[in-house]
């Protein structure tokens, strides 16, 4: 089961538009410009990322940072750690 649910969320990052990325910003109180979200877009699409690795989430919200500034990925670092830990999901991560 866990390699469905990680094959599901690798595949959802890299299906990700900019439209729901800024809807989720706005629904998680993140500011981000229709230029940043297309730029985070662009990256997960070129870039392969594996959310459930610590090396390529440091790689991401670095990333992130660049794109962003790092307030915005310091913030999103801690929600994404929120999420995992609100949905039982710890063992998934290595």
């Amino acid at each position: 089961m866990s390699i469905f649910i990680k094959e599901m969320v690798k595949s959802k990052l890299k299906q990700l538009t900019s439209e729901e990325l800024l809807y989720y910003g706005k629904q998680y109180d993140f500011s981000l410009t229709e230029n940043e979200a297309q730029k985070i877009v662009a990256y997960l699409k070129n870039h392969t990322v594996d959310p459930f690795n610590t090396h390529d989430q440091k790689k991401m919200f670095t990333a992130l940072a660049e794109i962003t500034d790092p307030g915005t990925a310091n913030k999103a670092d801690l929600l994404f750690k929120e999420i995992i830990q609100s949905y039982g999901l710890g063992h998934l991560f290595n």
